[in-house]
């Protein structure tokens, strides 16, 4: 997965940078198809603000925010929440199958 991190107003520190490459290749698990993530660090006052889109081939976007006071706080929190989305998503599409003809009720 191509990882692209994007640093607004704002210096990361370099193990949450590598930290964050690591866990973004590791969504893959919850998706395969994802081919890229954007992942977006800014600062403001006092919180830090991370934002994650996630491409997935012939899928809309999955996109999650987190918040902290710190920025590796704020990452963990997306990335759960990220975990939490594409593994739903994955279930819901694998879920498709109608009920057997004999437990359907007759129309009339």
């Amino acid at each position: 997965m191509r990882v692209s991190i994007t640093e607004r107003h704002c210096e990361v520190p370099k193990a949450t940078l590598a930290r964050t490459e690591a866990q973004m290749n590791g969504l893959t698990e919850y998706e395969p198809r994802a081919t890229a993530a954007d992942v977006i660090y800014t600062e403001e006052k006092r919180s830090r603000n991370v934002e994650v889109i996630i491409h997935i081939d012939g899928a809309p976007h999955v996109t999650a925010h987190g918040e902290g006071d710190e920025f590796g706080a704020a990452l963990s929190g997306v990335v759960g929440r990220l975990r939490r989305l594409l593994r739903d998503a994955r279930a819901q599409r694998r879920d498709h199958t109608a009920p057997p003809l004999s437990e359907r009720a007759p129309s009339e």
